[in-house]
C-alpha cells in the first residue's frame, strides 16, 4: 500500500510544498539529487568520475505545459552539455533526456516539436563529443517515444533507449531494439502502470527482467544493465560470460545515492558503472519516485516531515 500513495504523493501540489518546508528531509533529498544548479551537477559528476564511475545526467523535468517551457529545458540541456565538454568529462559523462520535458505532449505539433528539440540536443552532445540517452515515461508514451528514437537514431545512431521490464510488452521491444550498436538500458520501472500492461507482483517484473535480460545479452547491442538488486547484477555478469561479451560490450547502471559502495566495488573490478545523476529546480516527482522504490528511507522522512506539524 505503501508505494501506490507515496507514487500518488508524487503529484500532490500540497505534498511538494510540505516537503519543501521541512529542512530535516533536505539531507534525504540531497542523497538522490545532486542539486539545483548546473554547477552541483557538474561538481557531482567530477565526483563520481574520480571514483571510477561513468554518469548520466538527467535535468530534471517532465510534462511539459508550453513550448516556452519546452525551450527552456532544451537550453538547460545545451548548457549542461557545453558544462560537461568545458570540464573535461565528456568521455565519460553524458545526457539523459525525458522527451516530456521537452514538448512531446503539447496540444500542437507535440511530437514534431520533440523531435525537434531532441535533435537539437543530440547535435550538442555530438559537438561535445558524448551521447544522449532517451528516458521512458509511463506506457503511454512508448510508442511515441520509440518512433522519435527511430528517428533520432538516422542521424544519431549511438541514442540510448530505455526499456522497462514491469511492462508485458518490453521482452518484444528488447527484441526488436537489440540490434548492432543500439544502446539500450533495461530497468524494473518506477511507474505506478494498470495491470492490464503491466506485471504488478514483484516476481513477475524480476522474471520478466531476466528474461529481458537475456535477449539483450544475445543480442547485437550494447545492454545497459540498471538495476540495484544484487542478484540481477550476477544474473547480468553470468549471461555476459554465457554470451562471451567483454566488459567493454554491457554496462552497469544505478541511481546516485544507491548503494555508493557497490557502485564503487563494480567500477574497481573493471565493469562500466554509469550513475544515473539528476539535478535540476523539479525534483519532487524524482524523489517521491524513488522513495517508492526504497522503503527504509520512508521512516526517517515521514519523521522529518511529522516534526514541523
Amino acid at each position: 500500500m505503501l508505494r501506490p500513495a507515496l507514487l500518488a504523493a508524487a503529484r500532490s501540489t500540497r505534498a511538494r510544498a510540505a516537503v519543501e518546508r521541512t529542512p530535516l528531509a533536505r539531507p534525504i533529498v540531497d542523497r538522490f539529487v545532486a542539486g539545483c544548479g548546473l554547477d552541483d551537477a557538474i561538481r557531482a559528476a567530477h565526483h563520481l568520475v574520480a571514483e571510477g564511475c561513468r554518469v548520466t545526467v538527467d535535468h530534471l523535468g517532465e510534462n511539459t505545459a508550453d513550448s516556452a517551457q519546452a525551450a527552456a529545458t532544451v537550453d538547460a540541456y545545451l548548457r549542461l552539455l557545453a558544462g560537461v565538454r568545458d570540464a573535461g568529462l565528456a568521455g565519460r559523462v553524458e545526457a539523459s533526456v525525458k522527451l516530456s520535458a521537452v514538448g512531446q505532449f503539447l496540444a500542437t505539433d507535440g511530437e514534431k516539436i520533440a523531435l525537434d528539440n531532441a535533435r537539437r540536443i543530440c547535435e550538442a552532445a555530438a559537438a561535445a563529443g558524448t551521447t544522449v540517452t532517451l528516458d521512458m515515461e509511463d506506457h503511454s508514451t512508448i510508442d511515441s517515444t520509440l518512433g522519435i528514437l527511430h528517428d533520432l537514431r538516422v542521424d544519431f545512431p549511438w541514442v540510448g533507449a530505455v526499456l522497462q521490464s514491469r511492462l508485458r510488452r518490453t521482452e518484444t521491444d528488447c527484441r526488436e531494439l537489440a540490434t548492432t550498436g543500439s544502446r539500450v538500458r533495461l530497468c524494473k520501472g518506477a511507474y505506478r502502470e494498470p495491470a492490464a500492461v503491466a506485471f504488478t507482483d514483484r516476481r513477475e517484473v524480476d522474471l520478466s527482467y531476466v528474461r529481458c535480460l537475456g535477449v539483450l545479452m544475445s543480442g547485437q547491442g550494447y545492454p545497459m544493465v540498471a538495476s540495484h538488486d544484487p542478484r540481477m547484477v550476477a544474473i547480468a555478469e553470468h549471461l555476459a560470460t554465457q554470451t562471451g561479451r567483454t566488459p567493454d560490450s554491457y554496462e552497469f547502471q544505478m541511481l546516485y545515492g544507491v548503494r555508493p559502495r557497490e557502485q564503487r566495488r563494480i567500477a574497481a573490478r573493471g565493469r562500466t558503472m554509469r550513475v544515473y545523476l539528476p539535478y535540476g529546480e523539479a525534483w519532487y516527482g524524482y524523489f517521491m519516485r524513488r522513495l517508492a522504490e526504497r522503503p527504509a528511507n520512508v521512516g526517517f522522512f515521514l519523521r522529518a516531515l511529522a516534526s514541523t506539524t
